[in-house]
């Protein structure tokens, strides 16, 4: 098993930073084009059922995407509770400021106040006081993507309000230092500066992220990150409710189990996650676990994959105590462990 976690840790991430825009261009390999049958000629102005999911999506969630101004720059967010007047943004986009401008497409401008950030995660609450119902954004299952969807971010790149970009989703669970628990989305959607803030949608118009950043490195490009709606909105939640607002550290790196995993490996179960490296300072080290355990339960909840011990884990604040239930050389162990906080 302590084997098994080597092999998982030697898997990292390279060293791309964070940084703020990137271009993107397209190349066509030369020769001639056969078809096995004639194409169809579409009439002048006609659009694919593709373009046409699109240009439907736009028009349903554009109304609820803004653009916030702050004196010392322009930023985009996504309004998800219109009764309330709650705009979803990035702390980055508010900074320290406590009140910010809110222009709606309509061209309207209203004061918001920054309810609250945390900038750990990149997230901050914005609400506006309207005399009128204001639209809304449908949110998303950001736990349930899978590499491949189509995504679709609308925000205000360079202060050019209402731009439209597409893509895929090109990761899930994209970590970028040891001790980042909760990864984010890739997407090969063009993000620039003044995206920050705004939507990433699927498909059907549904909110599944907040766009964050992109990772520059030489050469490369379509490299967007968002934060998974699920992730958002938790730390949302706690915003508005006045909580404090704290992130949970346990300190482990772990990967969820698959059956060609467990075959490979000939490991006694197919679901769960693997612990591939642990902190020693951390309260996971602490609690007794080790490299190679396999988690299986955290209390009466069954662990199978990466996402249920995120999901698991979303709703607890430092300090909460946890009964691991882990599978070590084939032996059944609980395991009680007590969150710490990130620094």
């Amino acid at each position: 098993m302590r084997e098994f976690a080597k092999k998982l840790a030697t898997f990292g991430v390279c060293s791309l930073g964070l940084g703020a825009g990137f271009g993107a261009g397209l190349g066509f390999v030369g020769g001639k084009a056969s078809f096995s049958t004639p194409v169809q000629a579409q009439a002048p102005g006609a659009k694919s059922t593709d373009e046409q999911n699109v240009i439907r999506v736009v028009k349903a969630v554009s109304p609820a995407v803004v653009l916030i101004r702050t004196e010392t720059g322009l930023g985009t967010g996504v309004v998800i509770d219109g009764k309330q007047g709650l705009i979803l943004t990035n702390a980055h986009v508010v900074g320290r400021n406590t009140r910010v401008g809110v222009r709606f497409k309509s061209t309207t401008e209203l004061t918001g106040r920054v309810l609250g950030a945390f900038r750990e995660i990149d997230i901050a609450v914005v609400k506006v006081s309207s005399p009128k119902l204001l639209p809304a954004a449908p949110l998303g299952d950001s736990d349930r993507l899978e590499v491949g969807q189509t995504t679709i971010a609308i925000g205000n790149p360079l202060g050019l309000e209402q731009t439209v970009t597409t893509g895929i989703v090109s990761a899930t669970n994209r970590r970028l230092s040891e001790r980042q628990e909760q990864g984010f989305i890739q997407t090969d959607a063009a993000i620039n500066p003044g995206n920050s803030g705004g939507p990433l949608l699927d498909s059907q118009g549904r909110v599944i992220g907040i766009n964050t950043a992109v990772l520059r490195a030489d050469s490369a490009e379509g490299l967007g990150l968002a934060i998974p709606i699920k992730v958002a909105q938790s730390y949302a939640q706690k915003i508005i409710a006045g909580a404090d607002v704290r992130r949970t550290y346990l300190g482990i790196q772990y990967v969820g189990l698959t059956e060609q995993v467990a075959r490979t490996y000939q490991l006694p179960v197919s679901r769960g996650v693997v612990i591939a490296g642990i902190d020693p300072s951390s309260p996971a080290a602490q609690a007794g676990l080790r490299p190679g355990d396999i988690l299986t339960k955290l209390g009466n909840s069954p662990i199978n994959t990466d996402l249920d011990m995120q999901r698991l884990l979303r709703g607890k604040s430092p300090g909460d105590p946890l009964l691991f239930t882990a599978l070590r050389g084939g032996r059944s162990l609980t395991i009680k462990a007590r969150l710490g906080e990130a620094r």
